[in-house]
């Protein structure tokens, strides 16, 4: 049986911790800062964690990252 491929997009986006939750970048934050509020631009620093249904899609991505 030949090894399953790492969706090279995927391993460089997200991140799988030892939990096994999948972490992402946050959404929003590429342009339109100025339109953007305060608050969301706090609240969107840093990581963030994914959804379950969003989270099983992406393990897909990387089958050897579990």
């Amino acid at each position: 049986m030949p090894k399953m491929k790492t969706k090279s997009s995927a391993k460089k986006r997200f991140k799988v911790t030892g939990t096994g939750k999948v972490l992402a970048g946050q959404a929003g934050k590429r342009h339109g800062m100025i339109k953007r509020t305060r608050k969301f631009i706090r609240d969107a620093r840093g990581t963030t964690t994914l959804s379950a249904p969003d989270a099983k899609i992406v393990k897909g991505y990387m089958p050897y990252d579990r």
